[in-house]
This record gives structure tokens, C-alpha cells and sequence, in this order.
């Protein structure tokens, strides 16, 4: 029989969800529990999962601003690799879980908890993100994933034993549940209730971060988005911090009805799920980081990093943060972006995310060489030779067999 557990660390959102397993860890296990609620920039007031706690009688309740590191440590360098999941995810909710299961891992060392806990249900991603993360950077700590454990195994019976326990149930605009969602700085994604069935269309009260491009404003936005390193540094001129550059960004976005996606994925566990994604501020900042890149990257380092990239972003997808491979991959893409510094223009119209204009003190791009007017430079005829070495095994090929 295993030992029991002393002291757990609840990843704590303040949520239903949470709140539920708070509640439900102390009566099943009869353990102390210890709340973290990491401040990843989802926009909402944290001191309520404060008070929340309190109200359950939890004695240590960290709460942390983690919204700098979040973008600088992990957003960032998942942008140096372009990653797109099966080409349309921008792996907001992936990209977050490793540093909520880091800090989870340091908390329970500083308070001597032998256990950690995470809300994420026996169907979805997260459960395997959080205790990948755990296990790399704690090889024996003890996990416990309630939504595998308890018989509250619907949404239903959720909501029934939080009435009973006297648990605040939110309600959305129609006074329902709410959609399942998970937000941060990069993005907030919308799952369950209608959005279930793949057919039907989101409904427009649904979304919180951006307008729809119908809505949006007639005239364009212009923006110009300096890079140094590989990274954004500024919006418009104006310095800014890792967070408060993509918050900015994200206003942007917003305003123009850009960043909402509708997607059906392929989870790691191996069901199909559908999502309804909004994410403005990366979704500019993806299309402006391959516009600097077309400019300052050469043609082989930027084709390999294409090559890598369905690799890195399922990785992520996957819960593979802290792999060796993604760290390896990593240092390849880091090495590529140490050349991505400058400036893209970009205009900002109805949902659409159009370049005008890049320029780089490191560009590779040579107007003397590619003009259409008469230079110096290039000779021509040279295509020749190039064009019949290549066409050779071509030729080759087509000779009739003995």
C-alpha cells in the first residue's frame, strides 16, 4: 500500500473546477493543501482565488505575477521556432503548463509537500503536460489528477457537488455554465457546450478578446514592430517588456478583429476535439517574425527551421518542454535567430494581417543583384551551367534501359 499523502500543491485557478478539488482533496485524502495560482496575464482579479482559499481554510496561498517570464521564457522562444500545431494551433494553453508544473515542483520543495495536483480532466492535453513537466523536474514527486480519481466524471455532477458543498458556481451572459476555458497573455481558448458539435457556428457573445472583423474599425491600423536577437523589443517606437509588448499587441489585434480561430486538433491522448481560439497579439507577431526572418535568415537556416518546426510544435503540443529533443531543437532555432533584428511594417485590417514594408541592418537582400534593370553583378549566362547540372540526373533518367 502506498504511503499517504502529507501536503499537496494544487495548481489553483479559483475557478469551478479548482474550487471543487480543493474541496475534494481534503475530504478524500485529508491532507494539507497548498494553492498556487500563477498570474499568466488572463485578466482576471487573483485575489479572489485568495479569498477563496481562505474560505477553505488553506493556510499557504501563493499567488505570483509570473506574466514576464512567461512571455520571455517560454512564448518568445516557441515564436523563434514559428510553431504552428497541424498548421493553424498557436499553442497558447501548451505553451503555459510548463511553467505552472515548474513552479508547482519549487513550491512543493520550499514547503516540504510530497504531492502535486492539476485540474485537467483523463480526456485532455493537460493532464499529460502538467505531469511530463512534474516528472522531468522531480522524478518522484507524487501526482494526484482528481478528474481520474472521483466519480464527478460530467460537467453535471461537477456543478451538483459544488451546489452541495456550497461552492460559487460562475454563470455566463445567459445565466448558464460557462464554456470550458483556459486563458493567458498569449491566448484564451473556448471548449464544450454547443462548440461540441464541430457544425455549429461560435456565437459571437462568446468572445472576449477581439471584435469580429465585421465589427471591426473601416480604417487600418499601421504598426511597426522593432526585433533585436530574434525577439520584439518595441511597438511603434516605444520600448516595451516582454509582457507589456504583447499585451499591446494583443489590444491591436483585438481592436481589428484579428487572432480568432475555429480548429478541430488531434490530441495527444488520440481523440479529435474542436476549439475556438483567440489569440491577436501572436497571431501579428507570427506574421511579422516571418516577414524579418525572409530578410535577414539565409535560405538554408530558414528552410531547415521549417523542417524542425512540425517536430518543436508537437513537442509543445505534446508536453515534451523539458525532452532533450526540444532542447536541442531549441538551441539550433536560437542560433538561427541571433540574425532576426529589425523592422516589419504591418497593417491591420478586418481580421487580416497584411506586411508593408521590413527593413534590417543585417539584411541579406541584395537590390543590386536582384533588379530588373541592367547590373554589374550577376551574370546571367551562369544560369546555364547551374540549370544543366541540376537537369542532369533528369535526363539521365529518361535514357531507354537495355
Amino acid at each position: 500500500m502506498s504511503e499517504p499523502i502529507k501536503k499537496v500543491v494544487l495548481a489553483y485557478s479559483g475557478g469551478l473546477d479548482t474550487s471543487v478539488i480543493l474541496k475534494w482533496l481534503t475530504d478524500t485524502y485529508g491532507c494539507e493543501v497548498v494553492t498556487f495560482t500563477a498570474d499568466l496575464g488572463q485578466g482576471e482579479e487573483l485575489e479572489t482565488a485568495r479569498e477563496k482559499a481562505e474560505m477553505f481554510g488553506i493556510k499557504e496561498i501563493f499567488i505570483e505575477d509570473l506574466r514576464d517570464e512567461f512571455v520571455r521564457d517560454y512564448v518568445f522562444p516557441m515564436f523563434r521556432a514559428n510553431a504552428l500545431y497541424e498548421g493553424a494551433y498557436l499553442l497558447g494553453t501548451s505553451i503555459a503548463r510548463p511553467l505552472i508544473a515548474k513552479r508547482q515542483i519549487e513550491i512543493a520543495a520550499l514547503v516540504g509537500a510530497d504531492a502535486v495536483a492539476h485540474g485537467a480532466t483523463g480526456k485532455g492535453n493537460d493532464q499529460v503536460r502538467f505531469e511530463l513537466g512534474y516528472y522531468a523536474l522531480n522524478p518522484d514527486i507524487k501526482v494526484i489528477a482528481p478528474w481520474r480519481e472521483w466519480d464527478l466524471n460530467s460537467r453535471t455532477k461537477l456543478i451538483e457537488y459544488a451546489e452541495q458543498n456550497q461552492i460559487p458556481v460562475p454563470k455566463d451572459k445567459q445565466g448558464e455554465a460557462p464554456y470550458s476555458t483556459d486563458a493567458n497573455l498569449l491566448h484564451i481558448s473556448y471548449e464544450g457546450k454547443a462548440l461540441e458539435d464541430p457544425w455549429v457556428e461560435p456565437d459571437e457573445t462568446m468572445f472576449t478578446r477581439s471584435l469580429s472583423p465585421e465589427a471591426a474599425p473601416d480604417t487600418p491600423t499601421i504598426v511597426e514592430i522593432d526585433f533585436k536577437g530574434g525577439d520584439p523589443v518595441s511597438v511603434d517606437g516605444k520600448a516595451l517588456g516582454p509582457a507589456a509588448l504583447l499585451e499591446r499587441l494583443n489590444d491591436l489585434g483585438g481592436a481589428n478583429g484579428i487572432g480568432r480561430d475555429d480548429i478541430v486538433e488531434n490530441r495527444f491522448v488520440g481523440m479529435k476535439s474542436r476549439g475556438v481560439y483567440e489569440t491577436p497579439g501572436g497571431t501579428i507577431l507570427f506574421k511579422a517574425r516571418r516577414a524579418m526572418e525572409s530578410l535577414t535568415l539565409d535560405s538554408g537556416a530558414m528552410h531547415l527551421k521549417d523542417e524542425i518546426m512540425p517536430r518543436y510544435a508537437e513537442a509543445v503540443y505534446n508536453g515534451f518542454w523539458f525532452s532533450p529533443e526540444r532542447e536541442m531543437m531549441q538551441a539550433s532555432i536560437d542560433l538561427a535567430s541571433e540574425r532576426v533584428t529589425g523592422t516589419v511594417r504591418l497593417k491591420l485590417y478586418k481580421g487580416n494581417v497584411i506586411v508593408t514594408g521590413r527593413k534590417s541592418p543585417v539584411s541579406l537582400y541584395s537590390q543590386e543583384t536582384v533588379t530588373f534593370e541592367a547590373d554589374t553583378v550577376y551574370n546571367q549566362r551562369d544560369a546555364e551551367g547551374f540549370i544543366k547540372l541540376n537537369a542532369l540526373r533528369l535526363r539521365l533518367g529518361k535514357k531507354p534501359t537495355p
